[in-house]
Parts: C-alpha cells; structure tokens; sequence
C-alpha cells in the first residue's frame, strides 16, 4: 500500500497563497490517481482536487475551481496542491489521497496521508 507524507500546510492571510505537498512511496505512482481532501472542524471531509494516472485529466471542487491547481510530478513521486486567492472558507487539514484504480472517483480513494493544516485569517 502507498505511503503518503503532506507537507507545506500554514497560516496565510485570506487572499495569499499556498502550495502542499504529498510526497508518496511506491513504484507504481504514475499508474495512480491522486487527489485532495479537506476536512473543516465540525464538517465531514470533503474532495478538492484530483488527478488521474500520468497523463490523464484532473477535476477540482466547484469551490475551489479557478482558484486550486493540482499537479504530480512522476519522476519524484508527488503530488502538488496549488492554493490562491484564500478565504478563511478553506481553513481545515488538507489530506493526500491515492487511487491505485488510476481513474480517480471520490470513491475510489483508499490510501491516506496524515493530513497538513491549513488556516486563513480573515
């Protein structure tokens, strides 16, 4: 089973930028979808970006389309989350996720990170 590290997490004024990380094990990552979760205090974890296998599309929450660019980079094994134009909306951890399936269906995601904090101030 993959092995998934975030990184990158902080605090940022509402309107700044972030960028997380998910540095993951294995030597099948580019036959993976990877994806983003989040979840806020008191809300259930939701989806906020995918991408499939190495190559393939990606798809992104209505609330953070525009805004969030997810991206992978096979030769290292990571997968990047691009995070502009903040809100304090967005404060919760972020979780890395894999699907070694490939195609990336929220319910397709089965190996986790522990997850980075993300909090913006208003």
């Amino acid at each position: 089973q993959v092995q998934l590290v975030e990184s990158g997490g902080g605090l940022v004024q509402a309107g700044g930028s972030l960028r997380l990380s998910c540095a993951a094990s294995g030597r099948t990552f580019s036959s993976y979808a990877m994806g983003w979760f989040r979840q806020a205090p008191g809300k259930e974890r939701e989806f906020v970006a995918a991408t499939r296998w190495s190559g393939g599309s990606t798809h992104y929450a209505d609330s953070v389309k525009g805004r969030f660019t997810i991206s992978r980079d096979d030769a290292t094994n990571t997968v990047y989350l691009q995070m502009n134009s903040l809100t304090p909306e967005d404060t919760a951890v972020y979780y890395c996720a894999a699907d070694p399936g490939g195609l990336g269906y929220v319910e397709d995601f089965g190996s986790w990170g522990q997850g980075t904090q993300v909090t913006v101030s208003s």
